[in-house]
């Protein structure tokens, strides 16, 4: 027998038991004849005291131990002496007097400390994951999305939900991010891909009749990365029969409420049920599509107020049929320019070709003052609410950019600023997106979605796709898109309608949608779901900065795993018996 209880067992009611604990040397420390050291492992932290004079074999092998050592102990609990408990932990108030030492393996020094959440380089924690995954941080944060998910499977299992798996290896239907390509060996010249998400899946199990599905998937996109994104990532996946957009965010809302309750108790809620945004709406007021809602800063059109002014600029943009939206800042009088140049920054990163400014002083600076009259100056501050103290940005370009550029600036002056309430949970929904957006490389229309969203309205998108708008809907936390989701076409006439307007043809939408197509013919019922970044949402509940803190083995900011070594070449045999040829230029 290893163990006879965990490290986070024993109580002051032990005190007397004689016990036997395993784990890793956290800690340990000489006091002069006395050694103490902190055993520990997955479920807590028990002190270990030597007597030297009473088991002196035990004292010597005491002795021997070094951080990371797995040991085995036996001895007897005892009381800590008055004022002497730790409280850090929850065996505090008890240590064990050893008995029996055994050195269960020894360990090389590592190659950073364990016991301490000390800054350590990211690329050194990634090469030896099984150790940092032993810090205290780290244990915790893959515990909460253990327990998270367990959560999330009771809720859809009570709520008569039915998980089901997909397979992995599936045929590429190219639309939206890049796929992982896997060739086929028994047939050559052939290849599966990695799933993007289950989508068409799913939708093939509404067609079976399975009524409400969920499943724990993992989804595999070949792109490039950045602080919130990762080649495989796991999502909550959701379809239901015979629904409308507000049944499916109904229970989507309801379990995100029930998770917080449980995994964030000290996180305020800011509304429920949660805000309901349209996409104009949240565009035009925020200037991005998952607004934080923790602050307020809202963006004011003053296109009006400024189409017939002096600044050449503004007045340009309004004659193109452009916008000019502002946003006041309380208290932003106080930026110095430097942190006026860093928001234009973040303002051309998002194509506007600039960021004007008025400071609301006493007297008003601003380069671009000498181009207004004083009572356009006026109504523009009076619209905006501006006080003295607050700076007020401008941003003029097309609707898209200068509503996009200022609210990519809200954000970055909430952060500078510390606006948002840390404490606070703003969930809120957005819905009501386009059907299609401009392809920047063809020029024409592509699916802001998937091809399989449903319109609000068939024939009017018919006669003016630009305009459409489509069942689709995505939850927000924090600023942070959570999950987003959509009724589904599901009768073959629509579906046709999306396709001309795509410009698939009906060869090629057979070629690369055949399948469901053909199970369409088959009696769809109408059918949506939804889908949750689940790595997004543990981040947000464990306040990590991103997704790879709450993955066990994550993939470097290059999609490279570091302590595996892959990706990596293969051996010529396996590669030609896959019947491919590589061809990389040095």
């Amino acid at each position: 027998m290893y163990r006879t209880h965990t490290c986070n067992d024993l109580r002051a009611s032990d005190v007397g038991s004689e016990v036997t604990l395993s784990g890793w040397v956290h800690r340990r420390r000489d006091h002069g004849g006395v050694i103490f050291i902190d055993i520990r492992d997955r479920y807590g932290v028990t002190q270990i005291v030597s007597d030297p004079e009473k088991f002196a074999e035990a004292h010597a092998n005491m002795d021997k131990v070094r951080s990371e050592f797995v040991v085995k102990i036996t001895g007897e609990v005892s009381a800590r002496p008055e004022g002497q408990h730790n409280k850090n932990h929850d065996s505090g108030e008890i240590e064990l007097v050893v008995k029996e030492l055994e050195i269960l393996n020894t360990s090389l020094t590592p190659p950073f400390e364990i016991d301490q959440e000390k800054e350590v380089g990211e690329e050194l924690r990634l090469t030896y994951r099984y150790l940092d995954l032993r810090r205290g941080r780290m244990k915790n944060n893959i515990i909460l999305r253990s327990k998270m998910v367990k959560f999330i499977r009771d809720f859809m299992f009570e709520d008569d939900f039915i998980e089901i798996e997909t397979p992995i290896l599936i045929k590429g239907t190219p639309e939206g991010s890049r796929e992982f390509l896997v060739p086929a060996r028994l047939h050559p010249g052939n290849f599966y891909v990695l799933p993007q998400s289950p989508q068409q899946l799913k939708q093939l199990l509404m067609v079976a009749g399975m009524d409400k599905y969920f499943q724990i998937a993992r989804c595999f996109r070949d792109e490039d990365q950045r602080g919130d994104r990762q080649p495989e990532f796991t999502q909550l996946d959701v379809e239901m029969s015979f629904v409308v957009q507000e049944d499916v965010m109904k229970v989507s809302e309801k379990c995100l409420i029930e998770i917080t309750e449980k995994f964030a108790p000290d996180k305020k809620i800011q509304a429920k049920p949660f805000p309901v945004l349209t996409y104009h709406e949240a565009m035009n007021d925020y200037g991005i599509d998952r607004p934080d809602l923790r602050y307020e800063l809202k963006l004011t059109d003053v296109t009006d107020l400024v189409k017939d002014c002096g600044f050449t600029v503004f007045r340009s943009v309004c004659d193109a049929g452009g916008t000019v939206k502002a946003l006041r800042v309380p208290g932003g009088a106080k930026f110095s320019r430097k942190e006026i140049d860093e928001f234009t920054e973040v303002a051309k990163i998002y194509k506007a070709k600039g960021l004007a400014y008025i400071v609301v002083e006493e007297e008003l600076r601003s380069p671009i003052l000498k181009f207004f009259k004083d009572e356009e100056i006026k109504s523009i501050l009076e619209s905006v609410g501006a006080e003295t103290g607050d700076i007020v940005f401008f941003s003029a370009d097309k609707w898209h950019v200068a509503c996009e550029a200022l609210g990519y600036v809200r954000v970055a002056i909430a952060k500078k600023m510390e606006l948002a309430d840390e404490n606070e949970f703003a969930f809120c929904w957005v819905k009501d997106f386009p059907m299609f957006e401009e392809d920047e490389e063809t020029g024409g229309l592509a699916a802001v979605h998937h091809p399989f969203t449903a319109p609000h309205d068939a024939d009017e998108m018919a006669k003016e796709p630009a305009k459409s708008l489509a069942k689709a809907y995505d939850v927000i936390l924090n600023g942070n898109e959570i999950g987003g989701g959509s009724i589904r076409i599901h009768d073959e006439p629509t579906q046709k309608k999306v396709f001309d307007i795509l410009g698939i043809n009906n060869e090629d939408a057979e070629r690369r949608f055949g399948h469901i197509l053909k199970a369409f013919r088959y009696g769809a019922p109408p059918h949506g779901g939804i889908a949750w970044g689940i790595d997004r949402l543990v981040m947000l509940f464990a306040g990590e900065p991103n997704i790879r803190e709450v993955i066990a083995f994550p993939k470097d900011q290059k999609a490279r795993d570091l302590m595996l070594g892959a990706p990596s070449q293969m051996p010529d045999k396996q590669v030609e018996e896959l019947h491919i040829k590589v061809n990389v230029e040095e």
